[in-house]
């Protein structure tokens, strides 16, 4: 089965080359790691590898209050990846942990609206989540995968 994933527009503040990030991005934006941003990117252009590799790049040095937090974004580009490639039992199965970890980062963390996104996320794999099957044969909707979108500060 080939991964079903839409390709995204991506906003121009986000480019491959670090040096670029902070000539466009806002002072708003300058705020984040440039490793979660581009996992940002790659994430929403549906490369979920890619996002989970520069994501646990972060993580790995990281030692922070938010070290669950970039370990929950992870295991959700692992679930999302998984999906994709119609590894439906791995992907229920990491969707659950990536949620724990989530969860104790409501309402919201790091410009994402978590609750909104953790909603899409959760509709995402609504079927996944429903079939009783052990290998069940489910397809991803590629208009139900969530995006991630930064909000301004409060």
């Amino acid at each position: 089965m080939q991964p079903v994933f839409r390709k995204m527009q991506l906003n121009p503040a986000f480019r491959t080359d670090a040096s670029e990030h902070l000539k466009i991005m806002t002072d708003e934006a300058v705020q984040y790691d440039l490793l979660y941003l581009k996992g940002i990117e790659y994430f929403n252009e549906c490369e979920y590898f890619e996002a989970h590799e520069v994501w646990e790049e972060l993580w790995t040095e990281y030692r922070g209050e938010l070290r669950h937090f970039y370990q929950g974004l992870i295991q959700v580009a692992v679930a999302l990846h998984h999906f994709g490639n119609g590894n439906i039992r791995g992907a229920r199965k990491v969707y659950l942990s990536s949620r724990k970890y989530l969860q104790n980062y409501l309402p919201n963390c790091q410009g994402i609206d978590l609750e909104t996104f953790l909603d899409q996320y959760e509709c995402c794999f609504a079927e996944a989540l429903a079939s009783t099957e052990e290998f069940p044969e489910i397809e991803i909707d590629p208009e139900l995968i969530p995006e991630i979108h930064l909000q301004p500060s409060q």
